[in-house]
């Protein structure tokens, strides 16, 4: 059979065998790149689909790209960190920009993982910090498959294509073609730093704007129509970007110059780096993006364009930035305000370490503003009054004058500025500098401007010269030493003579410095990266002014009135206290309330304690002691008493000294309450309750059940803690007998706050408590308390008391007109339970000395 099948080839001519083999070959190649495409341009994945950023090249064939091969998805390198996110897949790379990213930019780092996991959820997980970073709110969505469509949308659909999550509905800084953003949604520009950009395409009711940290507008759109109420704003594919209102009219619009070419095939508008909003269009020739519109015409008008002790000015090619002052300190401890700015220019000079006194650089046809803070101030003077009250005020640093005719003078009171220069700016702006020679102050406001040579006229007597021009400036200097002095003396007097009007004002500095922080919900969502950083329950980490790490505490929950709110705010944001964390703003609004803390680095004390290492004993006495300082504080020293409400080890964090920083204090007792503590059992009490619930926990180092006597407890120590040497099982036994104190279950039985804090620091003794207390009355009432047998026996043998020198009817006490007395919040110097005799005879309950007889005193 076989030689059958050979002898036909055999006769096959030459020339027809080749061609079967070109076939045969074609056909096995096509099959090859037909694999080939099905790894290299998949636009779907299924459930448990992942994406490892420290891939090698050729497993990122992993990533998503667009079935029209123009998009892809995956990791993307940024300044030496990493992103998720979408970018063109187009040839040169130069063109491959970021078109959207996961969380809106949020940096991880290599070893980290994407991650669409069986639930529904995309998942962005850090592999070395262990943690979530980001995460799609799609779990049990029916999510089936993750696609990248051909537009540059990333969704996640269920059955039936159904689009359950796409990221057009969360832009970063671009917008695609057909991609629309809505009320009250924004673009953010890209940052070179892994913080947030300053610069914002902003969408409201009146129409779209570019701001500058939220509250400087440096251009906005003119509506048609001033009774519309804007929707949204969509991005079309012929280039043009058309805002409607709640009618669907299109009530302001702008396009691209190459608008409606058919020859442009890829268009995006996109917020830039440097603060304005430009259409871009894909040149297929030169193979690069083209400016087609942009908002801001002049560069120099985006409010901080060049960035800090900058300003923007002109040469033949354009704009351009440059420093204001040559003179200066090096800034490297300094971040950029501006993402634009070229970061080379310097701080300005201290002006109180000037060697000389200070003068005052003239920069003409100049404006100048503070970018942080802005703290400007409005006076109706002419340019030289403005300038000698710059020169007065030590606050000043710089100052505008207008020269237009409207004598607005601007007085500049912060050191972070930044400016704009041009033949057509009707000003004149002062900055104040280091004495320096006029020649050097009169230079003008030309950033780049370069010394002239000056020529000298005079040839003659050339040391006649000098020596005229070194007598005037002695007698100068002379004058205006002597003038200094009598200002000083001056000064000195009037500060000697008016002690109170300067206490004032210190107080007002201190209080402005020390206010809360009222913050809009939109700015806390903007501050916490869209609630994208979770710690905790409702707790989630922001950066406040793009500086400083804050944490987010939502209450929504909250029924209280804003003006209820706000007055418990201001409380709980008047305690100061080294062991407590300390509150620094708020947000009221009728569906949003929530409280922003200073961020406390080294997490809970409850991960430090139940690890698998050996905690030393005296740095778990320390924390007890710090949390309960903290706790005395808040009941005993504060205006009104502060209950904590929710004491527990997961609500006292540990700083970067490994101090306890209690937090939570306040929130539920007294934000949910009026704060009493005058109930059957008042939330301070209870504090006292949990306090000894916690301080068992640190000993222990175990949430476990630890009996009712101390001799159990003390039993549990020995068998788990062998460690321990004698002197700190004396230290433990103090810790446990006070800890159960705290725990007994009649309120009034418990310690005050004060004598917990005098017992961990060894300065109170304190007896063994008792396993549990029962007090009976006879036949006429019973009541079973937690102090235990030993009280009773006790109390009993003064029940049993007869006083023989009484003659009153009442000298033989009836247990049925006794009565236990109890104290309230605040607590005193001690906590006193009586036992009131119906004779003249009571007794005093002390926990540390047992009953103690207080004698015979008539009632009154």
């Amino acid at each position: 059979m076989l030689e059958s099948f050979l002898i036909p080839i055999k006769n096959v001519k030459g020339k027809s065998f080749t061609i079967i083999c070109l076939l045969t070959l074609i056909i096995l190649l096509g099959f090859a790149d037909s694999v080939l495409s099905d790894n290299l341009s998949k636009d779907s994945a299924s459930l448990g689909f992942q994406i490892k950023g420290f891939s090698s090249n050729d497993d990122k064939a992993n990533n998503l790209i667009s079935e029209n091969g123009v998009f892809e998805f995956g990791f993307l390198e940024k300044d030496g960190e990493f992103v998720v996110g979408i970018r063109y897949n187009l040839s040169p790379k130069l063109g491959n920009i970021p078109v959207w990213t996961v969380g809106g930019g949020v940096r991880v780092s290599i070893n980290s993982t994407f991650t669409l996991s069986m639930d529904g959820r995309l998942i962005l997980f850090d592999n070395f910090k262990n943690s979530i970073i980001w995460s799609s709110d799609t779990s049990n969505s029916n999510v089936e498959k993750l696609t990248l469509l051909n537009n540059g949308n990333l969704v996640l659909m269920g059955s039936e294509s159904k689009v359950i999550w796409q990221s057009f509905d969360r832009p970063t800084n671009t917008l695609l073609p057909g991609q629309t953003l809505s009320y009250p949604r924004n673009l953010r520009a890209p940052s070179t730093k892994s913080v947030t950009s300053y610069y914002t395409f902003v969408v409201d009711r009146e129409g779209v704007a570019l701001m500058w940290e939220s509250n400087v507008t440096y251009w906005q759109s003119h509506l048609s129509s001033l009774s519309s109420s804007v929707k949204d704003v969509r991005f079309n594919p012929n280039g043009v970007l058309e805002m409607y209102d709640e009618m669907e009219k299109i009530v302001w619009s702008v396009s691209s110059k190459d608008f409606g070419e058919s020859s442009v095939s890829l268009r995006h508008l996109r917020m830039d780096q440097d603060g304005n909003l430009r259409i871009y269009s894909w040149d297929k020739v030169a193979h690069t993006w083209r400016v087609g519109w942009q908002a801001v015409e002049d560069q120099c008008d985006v409010f901080g364009s060049c960035g800090l002790y900058s300003v923007c000015g002109y040469n033949s090619t354009g704009p351009i930035c440059g420093c204001l002052y040559s003179d200066s300190l090096d800034r490297s401890n300094e971040f950029p305000l501006s993402d634009s700015g070229n970061g080379n220019c310097k701080k300005m000079v201290d002006l109180g370490n000037c060697k000389a006194h200070t003068s005052m650089l003239v920069l003409k046809q100049t404006v100048l503003y503070g970018l942080f803070p802005p703290h400007d101030v409005d006076m109706m003077l002419n340019e030289e009054d403005c300038k000698e009250y710059c020169s007065n005020d030590t606050t000043c640093y710089a100052l505008t004058s207008k020269n237009d005719g409207s004598g607005l003078c601007t007085l500049k009171r912060t050191g972070f500025i930044s400016g704009s220069t041009s033949p057509s700016i009707p000003s004149t702006s002062f900055l104040k500098v280091c004495l320096v020679p006029q020649a050097v102050a009169a230079k003008g406001a030309n950033p780049n401007s370069t010394p002239q040579v000056v020529s000298i006229p005079f040839r003659g007597n050339y040391r006649k010269i000098i020596s005229a021009v070194a007598f005037v400036v002695l007698v100068t200097v002379l004058v205006i030493l002597v003038l200094e002095m009598f200002v000083v003396m001056f000064l000195y007097q009037k500060r000697r003579n008016d002690p109170i009007k300067r206490s004032l004002n210190g107080a007002k500095t201190n209080l402005r410095n020390s206010a809360l922080i009222r913050l809009s919900y939109k700015e806390v969502h903007e501050l916490t990266s869209g609630f994208s950083n979770q710690l905790g329950f409702f707790v989630f980490k922001g950066l406040l002014f793009e500086e400083t790490v804050v944490v987010a505490k939502v209450l929504d929950a909250t029924v209280l009135t804003e003006k209820e709110f706000i007055k418990a705010v201001s409380i709980l944001g008047g305690t100061h206290h080294r062991n407590l964390v300390s509150l620094k703003g708020f947000c009221f609004e009728p569906k949003h309330k929530v409280l922003i803390y200073e961020c406390i680095p080294n997490g809970s004390v409850d991960k430090w304690l139940f690890d698998k290492n050996k905690k030393n004993w005296q740095k778990r006495v320390d924390i007890a002691v710090g949390v309960t300082r903290a706790l005395a504080y808040l009941h005993t020293e504060c205006q009104v008493c502060i209950p904590h409400g929710n004491l527990k080890l997961e609500n006292v964090l540990l700083d970067e000294n490994s101090s306890p920083k209690v937090t939570d204090y306040g929130i539920k007792s007294f934000l949910q309450s009026d704060g009493s503590c005058s109930s059957s059992e008042s939330p301070s009490e209870r504090d006292i309750y949990m306090l000894g619930k916690l301080l068992t926990e640190i000993v222990l180092l175990s949430r476990e059940a630890i009996g009712e006597s101390l001799d159990q407890v003390m039993d549990q120590v020995m068998q788990e803690q062998k460690y321990l040497d004698s002197e700190d099982l004396r230290g433990v036994e103090r810790v446990v007998r006070i800890a159960l104190w705290c725990m007994q279950n009649q309120s009034f039985l418990r310690p005050s706050v004060g004598e917990v804090v005098k017992v961990l620091e060894g300065t109170l003794s304190v007896d063994r408590p008792p396993a549990s207390f029962a007090y009976r009355n006879g036949d006429v009432q019973e009541i079973t308390d937690a102090a235990g047998g030993e009280i009773e026996q006790q109390a009993d043998s003064y029940l049993k008391f007869t006083d023989p020198m009484a003659t009153s009817p009442h000298s033989n006490p009836e247990v049925a007109g006794s009565s236990l007395a109890r104290s309230q919040c605040p607590y005193g110097s001690g906590f006193t339970p009586r036992l009131r005799l119906t004779g003249w005879r009571s007794a005093r309950w002390d926990h540390l000395g047992g009953w103690e007889d207080r004698g015979i005193s008539p009632p009154t």
